[in-house]
């Protein structure tokens, strides 16, 4: 029997999906929308923390990212998809949630600090010497082009998307149980101050998700340029896949090799129901990294061919997707427009 509670998870639309966001979390959001009460949404306001002056593909990115969700099998009558900016009372809420919000919470926020490190380290890449990087990583201010009000704040604009649907669930590895941290320290603080438990503290729900490295063995990332996208072409796929990382000690087709690290075999581990005895026939030299590639491709193959073919049918149904989008975004605001108002009443701003 489906469950009511509500079980919340979201995406940024920084770009095109790729294999690691597909087995990594929207085949997981596939299964729960038969479990639980799902609100699925596309982050678009969180895309501005970091690409505030990039917003000529926002738009676009965001109708992409919901063809995919419904390309991957997301159902709009078994859960409710909408975009983030779609729900005004979203803004409002972190607005308010900001007043009570510590500002030491914030910056000793892990996240924060790493995220602004990556990001100084992409801008400035090749720019500075070490020493002037470090300079400029030791301020807490970092780089007025980066480090923003918006930057800083975004855990608390992710704990209200949590808190203003009431969401008893948010799916997480069990290496991110931090993100969820500041989301059920806000719904404490509020009752603190004001007396109340208005918000649901959302607890994790981990899930065992398959991880999916990048074609050069570093995590699957487009600021890499290492993702295998979805929809891709399937010739660009093929090549792709013929590049592969592998063990570089196997240097002749039949030497012994390892494939834990090996990025081929981690795509047999999610692709081929023999995985096992793959992994045996790789330790043993009976088989060649091309061959192995070969058929790693035979495998992937039909499935990535058949997501572009459904993906055409959404593409071509501008009217379905406003549609999807509509009713998405007035069962959002319904119920973040209750929660709302009852924060507005708690906090004494209305009668």
């Amino acid at each position: 029997m489906k469950s009511d509670k509500i079980v919340l998870s979201g995406m940024r639309p920084t770009g095109k999906l790729h294999l690691g966001n597909f087995h990594g979390a929207l085949k997981n959001w596939v299964a729960l929308q038969d479990k639980y009460n799902c609100y699925f949404f596309v982050a678009d306001l969180h895309s501005l923390t970091t690409a505030y002056d990039h917003t000529e593909n926002l738009a676009a990115n965001s109708e992409a990212m919901l063809i995919d969700w419904l390309t991957a099998g997301l159902d709009p009558q078994k859960c409710t998809i909408f975009i983030q900016s779609d729900v005004p009372q979203v803004s409002e809420l972190n607005t308010l949630l900001g007043m009570i919000t510590p500002l030491g919470w914030l910056l000793r926020n892990p996240t924060y600090k790493e995220q602004i490190q990556e990001l100084l380290k992409q801008k400035y890449a090749g720019q500075l010497d070490e020493k002037s990087l470090g300079e400029k990583l030791s301020s807490i201010a970092g780089d007025e082009d980066i480090s923003s009000f918006g930057f800083l704040g975004y855990p608390v604009l992710m704990a209200t998307d949590i808190l203003i649907q009431q969401a008893a669930y948010v799916p997480v590895g069990k290496d991110q149980t931090a993100h969820l941290e500041i989301a059920r320290d806000l719904a404490r603080r509020f009752a603190e101050v004001y007396g109340e438990q208005v918000f649901t503290e959302p607890e994790p729900l981990y899930t065992n998700v398959a991880r999916v490295p990048g074609i050069d063995g570093r995590k699957m990332s487009k600021s890499y340029h290492n993702t295998i996208t979805l929809g891709e072409d399937i010739d660009s796929v093929r090549k792709k896949v013929m590049a592969m990382f592998t063990d570089p000690n196997k240097k002749k087709a039949n030497d012994p090799a390892n494939p834990e690290g090996c990025v081929v075999f981690a795509f047999h581990q999610i692709y081929n129901p023999n995985a096992a005895k793959r992994c045996e026939e790789c330790k043993a030299g009976a088989i060649g990294c091309v061959a192995c590639k070969k058929e790693l491709f035979a495998l992937m193959e039909p499935e990535l061919k058949a997501f572009s073919e459904r993906r055409k049918t959404f593409e071509n149904d501008k009217a379905q997707l406003d549609k999807i989008v509509a009713e998405g975004r007035e069962r959002a605001a319904a119920n973040a427009a209750k929660t709302l108002a009852a924060v507005k009443k708690t906090m004494r701003l209305v009668k």
